[in-house]
């Protein structure tokens, strides 16, 4: 039995849903989204609420009812408030420039990396750090995570890409060895 699943989905004011035959849409004041549901899957607006349907015997199907009513939320709360991540460029010489849809990060490699944002989402750059807004969630982490594949973080001087509460592990060097 899924306990995420299980949950009814509740709709805020100015969300309107739209539910036609395996195809969810929702819009709200940022903008709309849409997902298509699997085949064994079913959902059901009662009132102000959504509940996900589907047979509760099977594991398989139980884990996708799960997983549907996640993204099901994640598009209500995106399209409602917006999601937001934040990226922290650490290192000697490590620059951030956004100019429009594209960011050009110099991350120690010999030129610039440039990196083309997807269309719905944006990117703001003050101190060295990265802000992604969207209202897609699971674009906009998808994003972050190809940035931070630029120049990830390495252990022992902590110089790279990475989320602002992402911790780290140093490790001491060949110098701490010969003590």
């Amino acid at each position: 039995m899924s306990r995420i699943g299980n949950k009814p989905i509740p709709i805020p004011n100015g969300v309107k849903i739209e539910l036609s035959g395996k195809a969810v849409r929702v819009t709200g004041a940022k903008g709309s989204l849409a997902h298509e549901l699997r085949p064994e899957i079913e959902v059901v607006e009662e009132g102000n609420v959504l509940l996900v349907k589907g047979d509760a015997s099977d594991t398989r199907i139980n884990a996708f009812r799960g997983m549907t009513r996640s993204l099901i939320n994640n598009m209500i709360v995106g399209t409602q408030q917006g999601f937001k991540k934040v990226l922290l460029v650490e290192g000697v010489g490590y620059r951030v420039n956004v100019t429009g849809n594209k960011i050009s990060l110099s991350v120690g490699y010999s030129n610039t990396v440039d990196f083309v944002l997807p269309a719905s989402v944006t990117a703001t750059s003050a101190n060295n750090q990265i802000v992604l807004e969207s209202i897609d969630k699971d674009l906009l982490g998808q994003t972050a995570a190809r940035i931070r594949a630029i120049r990830k973080p390495e252990p022992y001087k902590g110089k790279g890409i990475r989320y602002e509460n992402e911790y780290v592990a140093r490790k001491a060097g060949k110098a701490a060895g010969k003590k």
